[in-house]
C-alpha cells in the first residue's frame, strides 16, 4: 500500500531538516527520508578519543548569516579551540618553527595578490555569477593561479598548504573561482575567510544544532530508508524506499551531494545540467583525521605542502595529560587514518616529538551517501551548471550546500538552500491550490 503526504524530503542533513521545518510551519505534512541511521549528513558529531569530535562539517561564524540566525534562534554557545602558541611550516624540506603570526605575514603577499580582484569578479556573494567575464576566469584553477605569482619556496609551500586546509583537495582541480567565492563572502578579506571557515565551532557540536532543528520541524523523519527510485509527472511523485516502501507526494526534495544525485534511479530523467556535474565529481577529494597525542604540549599549528599526507595539522583539544589535533590532506587515498603507523610518520614531516595514542576518522569518498568532502567545483561548474542545479524539475526540488550561493559546501550554505528550496516549494502548492479552487 502506498502512503501519501504533502512534501518527500530525501536527506536529513542540515538542508532537509531546514526544508521540513519551514514547510511544517506553513500547515504541510512532511516526510523525510534518510538513508543513514543518525541524521546530519555530512555533520557528524561522535564521540570519540574522549572527546565529542566532528568527523564532517564543523565551524561557522557570524559572518555566515544563515548559520548565525539558527545559533541566535536556539541559543546556542559558540566556542572555539586552543590558540596556537606555536607554528611549524616548511621552507623545501627544512621546518621553520615560529608563532601563527609569523606564519600569516609569510603568505600575506601571496594571499593578496591572488585574490585582489575578488571584488571585481564576485561583487555580490549572493548572486555569483552576474559578473561580465566570469565565465572566463571560472576556467582557471587555482594552481595555475598560484603559479603565475611567482613565490618564494618558502610563501608557494604555505600558501598551497593553506589553500589544501581550505579546499579538501589537490589545488590543480580546485577552480580559482571558489577562492573568490569564499573571500568575497567576507567583503574581500582573506584574512577574516581565513577565520570565518577554520576557528569557531558549537560548543554542544554540530548535533546540538541538528537536533534542535529536528526537534522543532515537526516532520516525520525516518532513518535506515534509503531512497531507490523516483517516478514523476507533472502533479505528483511516487518515492521508493526502504524495504519495498512507496510514498506518493505532490513535491519531492532532493537534498542529496552532487557526487551522488546521478545514481538515484529518476523517471523521467533529471535535466542534464544536474547530471552531468554529478558525473564530473567535486574537486573535493580529501581527508580530515582526528589524532590523539600525549600530553603536556603547546597548542599548535603545523603546515607542509600538499604533497604530503597531511598538509595541515592543529591542536583542537588540550589537557595536561594529552592532546587532540585536527588534520587535513589533499588526497583520501594517501592517508589512512586508522593506521596510526602511517599518521605517526605523517606527522614527521614537522616534529618526531609527539607520541601518537590513537587516531580516527571517516572517509568520506567510499561514504556511499555522500562521495565527497565539503563542495569545492572543478573549473568550469560553477558557471556551466550551477543554474541548473539550483532550479527545479517539475515536481521535483534541490537543496543542498553543494547548490548554494554564498559560502556553498559550508552548513551555512545547506541552510540558505533548504530555505530557498522550502520558499520555492510553498510558493509552488500555493499556486496550484489557488488554481484547482472553484470560482464563484
Amino acid at each position: 500500500m502506498t502512503e501519501t503526504t504533502d512534501v518527500v524530503v530525501v536527506g536529513a542533513g542540515f538542508a532537509g531538516l531546514i526544508t521540513a521545518r519551514e514547510l511544517t510551519r506553513q500547515g504541510l505534512n512532511v516526510v523525510v527520508l534518510e538513508a543513514r541511521d543518525r541524521i546530519g549528513g555530512r555533520t557528524w558529531t561522535d564521540h570519540r578519543l574522549g572527546h565529542d569530535l566532528e568527523m564532517g562539517g564543523t565551524w561557522l561564524h557570524w559572518t555566515q548569516p544563515h548559520s548565525w540566525a539558527e545559533v541566535t534562534r536556539y541559543g546556542l554557545e559558540v566556542t572555539r579551540g586552543p590558540r596556537s602558541e606555536e607554528t611549524f611550516w616548511l621552507a623545501g624540506s627544512q621546518v621553520r618553527r615560529g608563532n601563527l603570526e609569523d606564519f600569516m605575514k609569510l603568505i600575506d603577499p601571496g594571499m593578496t595578490r591572488l585574490l585582489e580582484d575578488t571584488m571585481k569578479w564576485i561583487p555580490r556573494p549572493d548572486m555569483p555569477l552576474t559578473a561580465p567575464g566570469i565565465e572566463e576566469v571560472d576556467q582557471f584553477n587555482l594552481q595555475e593561479m598560484l603559479d603565475q605569482l611567482d613565490l618564494s619556496v618558502d610563501e608557494r609551500n604555505a600558501n598551497e598548504a593553506a589553500w589544501v586546509g581550505h579546499f579538501n583537495a589537490p589545488l590543480e582541480r580546485c577552480a580559482y573561482t571558489n577562492a573568490l567565492r569564499w573571500t568575497a563572502a567576507t567583503a574581500g578579506s582573506w584574512h577574516l575567510m581565513h577565520e570565518a571557515s577554520a576557528i569557531f565551532r558549537l560548543a554542544g557540536g554540530t548535533r546540538s544544532l541538528v537536533d534542535a532543528i529536528a526537534r522543532d520541524s515537526g516532520a516525520d523523519i525516518r532513518l535506515d530508508s534509503p531512497v531507490f527510485s523516483i517516478e514523476h509527472d507533472a502533479e505528483s511523485a511516487l518515492v521508493s524506499y526502504g524495504a519495498g516502501r512507496s510514498i506518493s507526494a505532490s513535491r519531492v526534495v532532493l537534498t542529496v551531494p552532487q557526487n551522488t544525485l546521478h545514481q538515484l534511479d529518476v523517471a523521467p530523467a533529471l535535466p542534464d545540467g544536474k547530471i552531468r556535474p554529478s558525473i564530473e565529481k567535486t574537486a573535493s577529494q580529501g581527508v580530515k583525521a582526528w589524532i590523539r597525542v600525549r600530553g603536556p604540549i603547546k597548542p599548535f599549528f603545523a603546515y607542509s605542502s600538499q604533497h604530503h599526507p597531511l598538509s595541515v595539522v592543529r591542536t583542537e583539544f588540550i589537557s595536561e595529560t594529552d592532546a587532540v589535533l585536527v588534520a587535513f590532506g589533499a588526497d583520501a587515498t594517501r592517508l589512512d587514518v586508522n593506521d596510526i603507523q602511517a599518521v605517526r610518520s605523517a606527522l614527521k614531516v614537522w616534529r618526531n616529538d609527539l607520541e601518537v595514542l590513537e587516531t580516527t576518522g571517516h572517509d568520506w569518498m567510499a561514504d556511499q551517501y555522500s562521495q565527497e568532502t565539503w563542495l569545492i567545483q572543478q573549473p568550469g561548474q560553477l558557471t556551466r551548471y550551477l543554474t541548473a542545479q539550483q532550479e527545479n524539475t517539475g515536481v521535483l526540488y534541490f537543496a543542498s550546500s553543494d547548490y548554494a550561493n554564498i559560502w556553498a559546501g559550508f552548513i551555512d550554505g545547506a541552510i540558505e538552500s533548504g530555505l530557498r528550496a522550502a520558499r520555492d516549494v510553498q510558493a509552488s502548492i500555493t499556486t496550484t491550490t489557488a488554481e484547482l479552487a472553484p470560482t464563484s
